[in-house]
């Protein structure tokens, strides 16, 4: 059983180094336990601290490309390193490293294939009230949106066993945590979660440049899960919204009209007809984005598979050129006597 332990990295020079030292070697359970990063672009020279401090892996991409893409680049590598079990953690050590072995434990045991750490988010008072607020938002959305019951949806110390992994795919580019639970929840995939302590922040948070730019990207990302995952319930509720107005102008239009005095309320009907078709429009377009979100879980399933037989045909070819090297190796003779 080999453990992978990934870090997504944006210019972490300096927090890298304490992150890596309390990062363990060995966890019960497993034979071998490795470190990858994913320099997401930096240029501090990310990539050669990670290698001074023997990093196992390090994938580098050439430009920033967003947290998501980081962290699915680091999940693709590391099941090509033969990773059993992927454990994400921050650069910034603000998950305890001490808490690994809970945190994959439940996958060792055989009740989940993705975990997730539960901050303390109510003890801690490095959170704000506000950010509080928007981390029970995002998990009540999650757990809706997912049908599964994760305290702390939007933490990113996880476990994911590798069969997890080759499922996932990240559409959002800001943030993989929330999107994640939910492919999990509806792809049957047994999650679990586990209390975890955190460390003092080393640094400001890379993912907001302020409150109210965290509340903008909080928001879109969770009207965007509804779009995405739950795209007829979210245009049905749209049009029941502007339904009902129309629907009650109408009525009153025709109580109007019983009475005689039509002719004085129009404009009314009008407006209120307007309203009943942008409805009828919401419902047709729920009904088409149902038909594209399923046609989106074929092509995931497809993914997944095609993700598979490509990791195992390089580790094939990879086991083959070793092998190849072997051969070509002269066999050492054992040296003679000396009389």
């Amino acid at each position: 059983m080999k453990l992978i332990i990934q870090i997504p990295c944006l210019n972490e020079a300096e927090t890298l180094p304490v992150t890596l030292a309390d990062l363990p070697r060995e966890v019960p359970g497993f034979d071998s336990v490795e470190w990858l990063v994913i320099d997401d672009g930096s240029s501090d020279g990310t990539s050669e601290v990670a290698r001074a401090h023997g990093v196992d892996h390090i994938v580098r991409h050439p430009v920033n490309r967003g947290l998501a893409r980081a962290f699915m680049s680091g999940l693709e590598a590391a099941l090509e390193a033969g990773a059993d079990v992927i454990v994400n953690t921050d650069a910034d050590n603000q998950y305890r490293a001490e808490c690994i072995p809970a945190l994959v434990e439940p996958i060792l045991a055989g009740r989940a294939q993705m975990v997730i750490g539960a901050r303390p988010i109510a003890d801690n008072p490095e959170f704000s009230p506000l950010k509080k607020l928007l981390q029970r938002l995002g998990s009540w959305t999650v757990r809706v949106a997912s049908g599964t019951s994760i305290p702390d949806a939007p933490s990113g110390f996880r476990a994911y066993h590798r069969e997890a992994a080759l499922q996932l795919y990240v559409l959002n580019a800001y943030t993989y945590t929330l999107e994640t639970i939910i492919q999990a929840g509806r792809k049957g995939i047994p999650l679990a979660s586990v209390p975890v302590t955190v460390n003092r922040d080393l640094r400001p948070s890379r993912l907001m440049s302020s409150t109210l730019d965290y509340i903008r990207r909080s928001i879109f990302t969770i009207v965007r899960i509804f779009v995405v995952y739950k795209p007829l319930r979210f245009f049905t509720f749209l049009a029941g919204l502007t339904a009902l107005p129309g629907l009650i102008g109408i009525g009153r239009f025709l109580v109007y009209w019983a009475a005689g005095e039509g002719g004085g309320h129009l404009q009314s009907l009008i407006l209120s007809g307007a309203l009943v078709a942008t409805a009828a429009i919401f419902q047709m377009g729920g009904l088409m984005a149902d038909v594209v979100a399923a046609n989106r879980r074929l092509l995931e399933d497809i993914r997944a598979r095609q993700l598979r037989g490509d990791i195992e045909a390089r580790r094939q070819a990879a086991a083959a050129r070793q092998a190849a090297a072997a051969r070509q190796t002269p066999a050492r003779r054992p040296a003679k006597a000396v009389r």
